[in-house]
């Protein structure tokens, strides 16, 4: 008996010390994507389409709202004949307008494609800085604070987003972010850093 919780007492002491030793971080997804100047200028791109396309559902749909108010306007004058036709040309605008909503905003719409044209490279370099991080600072696991995962305290000193930031060359100091020689870019853009 006495053997057993001196055995017990060892491995717990063991799986303390392991879970110890295993080092750990996080970032700041949203944090670091919005002081990238190429996901905020992707970001507008995306939002520019967004309300482009949805002036025209808008245009389309008055159009849908005229027709039908002119054919209730109408509807006692005309023949059996008229009345379908006229009701089947309304199906058929309020169809082309479901169909071009789909194929602007719908699963695998234009604006879902254009967003992984534009978005995903950046996420991906962001994916490539974060492992060399990771690789750099003998890091176990690095979990992102603005994900999935809720963090209900964090310890700043275990926060890489500059370093990632640095590493995508977005230099960043106390009072503000200075685009790195590499970004094509010389003029600060005073941003307070989010703490």
């Amino acid at each position: 008996m006495i053997k057993r919780i001196i055995f017990s007492v060892f491995f717990m002491s063991a799986i303390s010390y392991c879970s110890f030793a295993q080092r750990f971080a996080y970032v700041d997804t949203e944090y670091i994507l919005d002081m990238m100047p190429a996901y905020r200028s992707a970001q507008k791109q995306l939002d520019q389409l967004s309300e482009d396309w949805q002036k025209e559902i808008e245009k389309k749909q008055i159009n849908i709202d005229k027709m039908y108010k002119d054919y209730q306007a109408e509807q006692v004058l005309l023949t059996e004949d008229l009345r379908k036709k006229r009701e089947q040309e309304i199906k058929d605008k309020e169809k082309d307008l479901r169909d071009y909503r789909n194929l602007k905003f719908g699963y695998e719409g234009d604006l879902f494609k254009k967003r992984q044209e534009l978005i995903k490279p950046i996420q991906d370099k962001v994916f490539d800085a974060v492992q060399k991080i990771a690789k750099q600072s003998a890091l176990d696991f690095i979990f992102a604070k603005s994900g999935e995962l809720i963090m209900l305290y964090t310890n700043a000193r275990y926060d890489k987003s500059d370093e990632v930031l640095t590493e995508l060359g977005i230099a960043v100091t106390k009072s503000k972010i200075i685009a790195a020689p590499n970004n094509n870019s010389s003029n600060p853009i005073n941003n307070p850093i989010k703490k």
